[in-house]
């Protein structure tokens, strides 16, 4: 089972051995202790809990402490991994999974949210070009023109129009693992990844 939670540090670049430079992003990935497992029969589904990222005692609340009290730490964030065919591994409460389940080479998938960019005009949202920049244009040079009319009396549903931007929650395939640093919990992606530093990301092998 390679599944790993870890936070995007920054991008960068990294040379290869023949001299050929690829642009990656940088994680810090774990460790994650599994904190429950779902099975069919009590739970109605198949799934292990994962808890990333420790957390002081004092400010964890009190269902939080007592769903991991045997475990006797408490965590930041918590992520299922659902086995929806096939049996769940063999594995326990409190086993601890670090980034050394990776390898350079590895494909994986990387899901996480993505930049919150407020409220756009669809030029930016949708890729509109505008309206012509002469023959008395003055203040709509950015609008998004317009969007039907006729008989209908109500604005069809998907509708490309401006509104909030960003905030999605996307995944991206494909992805290859470039380097593991097992001593830093730091990993290399290829590629550009969803969110800002800091952002949370799950990473699937």
């Amino acid at each position: 089972m390679k599944y790993i939670l870890g936070t995007k540090i920054e991008m960068s670049e990294f040379f290869d051995e023949a001299g050929k430079v690829h642009p990656v992003t940088i994680i810090e990935g774990g460790p994650v202790y599994i904190t429950q497992i779902k099975k069919t029969e009590t739970d109605g589904y198949n799934a292990i809990q994962f808890g990333f990222g420790v957390k002081r005692e004092k400010v964890s609340k009190k269902p939080q402490i007592g769903h991991t009290k045997n475990l006797e730490k408490s965590f930041v964030h918590f992520r299922e991994l659902r086995f929806k065919n096939g049996e769940l591994p063999q594995v326990a409460i409190g086993d601890v999974i670090d980034i050394s389940s990776f390898a350079p080479g590895d494909m994986v998938t990387v899901s996480g949210t993505t930049k919150g960019k407020g409220f756009q005009s669809v030029i930016k949202r949708h890729g509109f070009k505008g309206g012509p920049r002469s023959h008395g244009q003055k203040h709509s040079e950015r609008e998004p023109g317009s969007i039907g009319g006729g008989l209908r009396n109500r604005v069809p549903k998907g509708m490309r129009m401006a509104g909030r931007m960003g905030g999605d929650t996307v995944s991206i395939k494909g992805l290859r693992v470039i380097s593991i640093e097992p001593e830093t919990n730091r990993m290399m992606i290829k590629g550009a990844l969803p969110g800002r530093r800091g952002t949370l990301l799950t990473i699937l092998g």
